[in-house]
């Protein structure tokens, strides 16, 4: 029997397939076109569409354990309460589900309530879950970082209330061990609901902080302009999710993104380590950017263009 993968080839779904194998776990990985994966030991790559209900029957097929992860798209929960019933049917009873911090409580935010739409399915159905729901990524932070070090400016505007970050690779651990802990029960185990969160409850000012002290050089924070920030992503994005992603900021900034006390713990507890920091986070990416910059080819002088 094997733990399938879905969002396989994703920033967390490749984690989370590269952490199993690590364990020695038996893992089908989910992909929506072959050859995708590097040939790992272990690793059983399964082409399939969470949309198409016949690749998905395939799939969970010989399956014990799920970890369901499917991307923000407008037919995400259509996907996520799909691949649930035909897991029911497969009579798969260890799960671990992807949602997101506050799910229930940012109500306008259309793919929170969307993961909460899930949650309740699975909560309705009584389906031996863990839901994982994890703050806002750091690693989101290579998607800006041009900015910040081309205009010295940090310009996500998640306001002054806390955002508690959560670095792509701890959710990834905690999610192998949750897949873990249930593929090995003899029986199914009672649901439970995990907040993912990182150590520091940032701010826009203290995350720009955070980048000039990495930097050496002054980096200030953008605001709290939520119509330019969508304006922005809708350069690069569909419009829907570019509002999608201002109605999220409304809420960070207004309340914050930081879970209950003692989560923190109980996390390191799970893992048996400290959580990474987003310093140390902000830390490897300068370096990582200075050292593609040094690696780069240098433009050719005057003399060679004209010789």
């Amino acid at each position: 029997m094997s733990i399938l993968v879905t969002g396989a080839t994703g920033a967390i779904g490749s984690l989370v397939v590269q952490g199993l194998a690590r364990q020695g776990a038996s893992v089908k990985a989910l992909v929506r076109q072959a050859g995708r994966l590097t040939p790992t030991a272990g690793v059983q790559e399964v082409v399939g569409d969470l949309s198409d209900v016949a690749s998905m029957r395939a799939a969970l097929a010989g399956v014990r354990t799920l970890f369901l992860l499917n991307a923000v798209t407008p037919g995400e929960v259509t996907q996520a309460l799909q691949t649930l019933s035909l897991a029911r049917e497969a009579g798969i009873e260890r799960l671990v589900y992807l949602s997101v911090i506050h799910a229930d409580e940012f109500v306008e935010v259309p793919h929170f309530t969307g993961k909460f739409t899930v949650e309740r399915m699975i909560d309705r159905l009584d389906l031996p879950a863990t839901i994982l729901r994890p703050a806002y990524f750091m690693q989101n932070e290579q998607q800006v970082q041009a900015v910040i070090e081309g205009y010295g400016v940090y310009p996500m505007p998640i306001g002054s209330a806390g955002v508690s970050m959560i670095d792509t690779r701890d959710l990834a651990d905690v999610a192998v061990a949750e897949l873990l802990r249930r593929d090995a029960s003899a029986t199914p185990l009672p649901r439970r609901l995990l907040e993912v969160v990182g150590p520091d409850s940032l701010t826009g000012e203290r995350a720009a902080a955070v980048w000039a002290a990495a930097l050496q050089r002054p980096i200030h924070y953008g605001g709290n302009d939520l119509a330019a920030f969508e304006a922005q992503l809708a350069t690069a994005a569909p419009g829907w999710m570019a509002y999608d992603l201002r109605l999220m900021m409304a809420r960070i900034q207004q309340h914050g993104m930081t879970a209950a006390a003692g989560t923190v713990q109980t996390l390191e507890q799970l893992l048996g380590r400290p959580l990474r920091r987003y310093e140390a986070l902000v830390k490897e990416l300068v370096e990582a950017s200075t050292m593609a910059q040094a690696s780069a080819p240098s433009a050719p002088s005057e003399a060679a263009l004209t010789a």
